[in-house]
């Protein structure tokens, strides 16, 4: 039986334009589309390589994806699975993952939703931290 391996990189890439740029054009397109989908709809959210791949951090980590032979791995951790495991059954799924098959298009409208879903998450943990800090001082 054959699986689906992350594409193979020749470098851990230091930004996100050497990592798309090692990819087909077809999964570049893919990949810019989901980075722009993530951006707008957490602009607040800084860009980072982690774990060799791309992800976005606010108030902790937030998403990461990666582009796979045959899909773009989509992690937007086991709550944002979770938390839309209905609207996420036509897809590939575990724990804390979903695949977005490259021969369809990238359901913005849902990827939006969960980033929304992360963001609002890691804002309230933040915020618990905070009255937690300063119950301890």
């Amino acid at each position: 039986m054959k699986t689906d391996k992350a594409m193979s990189l020749t470098k851990t890439p230091e930004n996100f334009e050497e990592y798309k740029n090692q990819f087909p054009e077809n999964v570049r397109k893919k990949l810019d589309q989901l980075r722009n989908i993530i951006k707008k709809a957490a602009p607040e959210a800084t860009e980072k390589i982690s774990y060799g791949m791309p992800a976005f951090t606010l108030n902790g980590m937030l998403i990461y994806f990666a582009a796979h032979t045959s899909h773009i791995g989509f992690y937007p951790l086991k709550t944002g699975i979770t938390a839309f495991r209905e609207e996420l059954i036509p897809y590939k799924t575990s724990k804390g993952t979903v695949q977005f098959p490259h021969n369809e298009p990238l359901p913005s409208a849902l990827i939006t939703k969960i980033v929304k879903f992360r963001v609002l998450e890691n804002m309230d943990k933040a915020a618990g931290k905070s009255k937690s800090n300063k119950a301890t001082r």
